[in-house]
Formats: structure tokens, C-alpha cells, sequence
């Protein structure tokens, strides 16, 4: 009898132990809990990011971030223009657009038609005007324009200032046969920030019928077209001879930037057939330091034309 109640005992305990063991083992998890758990705990991170993100306080003022510069309006990726501006400039900037943010060196990529001379000189501006920067180099003059990429070092005190890319171009008499200004941000740290060029690849002049090496008679010449400003300053027009003196100058004055349109008349006075350079021209104001040779244009556009008596 003995013998048969310690059977029954040690068969109980064995149950007992499977019991425990039984319970003690996980049960598996049902399909697709782990992924659902691991995107229930992102949403729920982000949820939180977004609870304890601080947002502005009623008393913060907004920091104004206009610049002391005249910036034309930021282009769109795909340059659209009035009717009649259909003509690349000499100096078209492809690298940077208006109001990029630089940090040295700069990558500049133009497509230009470099002057009878040959010479093209790239100038860095500072917002006073001062060169940060100079380069002369020679480039093959093609009518159909040349692909040319500069690299500028600079250095300012401050952290950043306005600044200008200034290319210019000469003519064998030494005159001025194009000049192109784009305005940029320059920064001493960070990343640089590039626009695209947009509506700045066209040239800011457009006259009426007027081709190269045009004939003009009578002592007079008669303009008619449109220009796009790229500040409102006046603009100068005038006829300048081989010897570098101008003749008589008219002032086309501007309300606004917008493209308007003109028409003026350049009296002259030639015995003989001579050659002369139509010369449009415009100055920066912004700039307090003039240069010797370029002055504070910021932007020239000319042609040749023959003068007739």
C-alpha cells in the first residue's frame, strides 16, 4: 500500500512540473507583430518629435533679410522673357544666378563672345565696389560664343556681404564692347546656395532693325526698341569713334525695372565713312569705389555701326 501512494505522489509531482514548465514558455507571436510594433513605435516617435518640437513664441520678431543691394527678381528654372528679348547676351552667366550664396572659391561658367582684343577680365566685387578678385585671360573670339569656367578665391572680414561678378570685354581701340554684372551673396563659412540664371541670359537691349556694322546717313541716328534696366538709374547712349571720344550723349531714363520701351536720336558729324561703337551703358550706385577704366557700370551692351556723312 505503501508502495502505491509514493507511485501516485511522484506521478502528481511530474504533472505539476509540466504544468509550470508549460506555462512558463512564451507564447509565439501572432504573423507581422514585429513589423506592425516597429511601425507603431515610429509614429509614435514622431508624434512625439512634433509634441516637444518648440514652435515661436508670440513675442519673437521676424528678422528682415532684405539685402542693401538692388536684386532683380529670382528667376524661374525655365527663363521666360517679353517678346523681342530673344538674343543672348555677349556675357551670359550660366553659374551662379542672381542672389546666390557663394563661399570662395567660386565656380563661375559663362557662355561669352569675347571683344576683337581677345582679353576678357573677371572681376569679384565687394558691395563697396573694391576687387576681391581679378582675372585676365585670353579667349578666342567665335560669334557663336565659347564656353569659359573661372574659379575665384576671395576672403571678407564679415561674415557675409553683397558682392558682384563682373565680366568685361574690349574692342582692338581699347573701348568697352561688353559688360555683364550678376549679383551674388558672399559668405566667409557655410554652403553655398546656387539660383539659376533664368531671364539673365538675354541681353537687356533690343533695337529695332539695328544689325551689326548698320550705315547711317544724314548726321543722325534713330533708335527705337526696348530695354530691360537692371536698376532705375538712367541709362546712357552714345556713339563712341575709334579714338575713344563720344560724341553726343542722350539720358534714357526709367520707372522701375520692368522692360519699357524708348526712342531716341544721336547726332553726329563725319566728312568720310567712320566706323563707331553704339554704346548702351548703365552704373551701379551701390558702389562707392569706382574703377579707373570700367567706372561703376554694371551693365554695356554695343555694336558697330558706320556713321555716313
Amino acid at each position: 500500500m505503501k508502495h502505491k501512494t509514493i507511485i501516485v505522489a511522484s506521478f502528481l509531482g511530474l504533472l505539476s512540473a509540466c504544468s509550470q514548465t508549460a506555462k512558463s514558455t512564451p507564447t509565439p507571436y501572432p504573423p507581422n507583430y514585429l513589423s506592425t510594433v516597429v511601425a507603431l513605435t515610429g509614429q509614435a516617435a514622431f508624434a512625439t518629435a512634433d509634441a516637444l518640437a518648440p514652435s515661436a513664441m508670440p513675442s519673437e520678431t521676424a528678422v528682415s533679410t532684405e539685402l542693401p543691394i538692388q536684386l532683380t527678381e529670382l528667376p524661374s528654372p525655365t527663363p521666360t522673357f517679353a517678346a523681342g528679348f530673344s538674343d543672348f547676351a555677349q556675357i551670359r552667366f550660366m553659374n551662379p544666378g542672381p542672389a546666390s550664396s557663394v563661399i570662395s572659391p567660386i565656380n563661375i561658367q559663362v557662355m561669352l563672345v569675347s571683344g576683337e582684343s581677345e582679353i576678357v577680365q573677371v572681376d569679384l566685387l565687394g558691395e563697396d565696389g573694391r576687387v576681391l578678385q581679378r582675372d585676365l585671360e585670353r579667349v578666342t573670339r567665335n560669334l557663336k560664343s565659347i564656353f569659359r569656367r573661372f574659379d575665384l578665391k576671395f576672403e571678407i572680414r564679415a561674415v557675409a556681404e553683397a558682392g558682384y561678378i563682373r565680366i568685361s570685354s574690349k574692342d582692338d581701340f581699347g573701348r568697352i564692347q561688353a559688360l555683364n554684372t550678376m549679383p551674388v551673396l558672399l559668405y566667409s563659412i557655410g554652403s553655398a546656395q546656387i539660383n539659376p540664371p533664368g531671364n539673365m541670359i538675354y541681353e537687356r537691349v533690343m533695337v529695332e532693325g539695328l544689325k551689326e556694322k548698320a550705315n547711317f546717313y544724314a548726321g543722325e541716328v534713330s533708335l527705337k526698341g526696348r530695354i530691360w534696366p537692371f536698376n532705375d538709374q538712367p541709362m546712357f547712349v552714345e556713339l563712341i569713334t575709334s579714338d575713344g571720344k563720344p560724341g553726343v550723349a542722350r539720358m534714357l531714363t526709367f520707372d522701375g525695372i520692368e522692360t519699357q520701351s524708348f526712342e531716341t536720336t544721336l547726332p553726329y558729324k563725319v566728312t568720310e565713312p567712320t566706323t563707331a561703337r553704339l554704346t548702351f551703358r548703365q552704373d551701379n550706385p551701390l558702389l562707392s569705389v569706382t574703377d579707373p577704366e570700367l567706372g561703376k557700370y554694371i551693365y554695356v551692351y554695343s555694336i558697330e555701326v558706320t556713321l555716313n556723312p
